[in-house]
């Protein structure tokens, strides 16, 4: 069954990210992987997170770029740093 036109694997990864963000809204500073072990994913769920998770950094770190006014030539270092943070690598 489709929902909303998106695939079912793709459903069940977002409501996986969106499941792991709104049970760790209390602690929305801890990294990508800090939120998956708090919720104890596994396997294809954890690589689900993550992928999601990272996309959702690469465009909220951008957006600090943005809001900090940081220097164009200073910008990919500054997102890299940001989302490697954010990722928890």
């Amino acid at each position: 069954m489709r929902a909303w036109g998106i695939r079912p694997m793709k459903a069940l990864a977002l409501a996986f990210v969106l499941v792991g963000f709104g049970i760790t809204a209390a602690t929305a500073e801890d990294s990508c992987r800090a939120q998956a072990a708090a919720n104890e994913f596994r396997g294809e769920e954890l690589k689900s997170f993550m992928a999601n998770c990272k996309d959702l950094m690469v465009v909220a770190c951008e957006g600090r770029a943005i809001d900090q006014n940081i220097p164009a030539q200073d910008r990919d270092s500054f997102i890299k740093q940001c989302v490697k943070d954010a990722v928890g690598r």
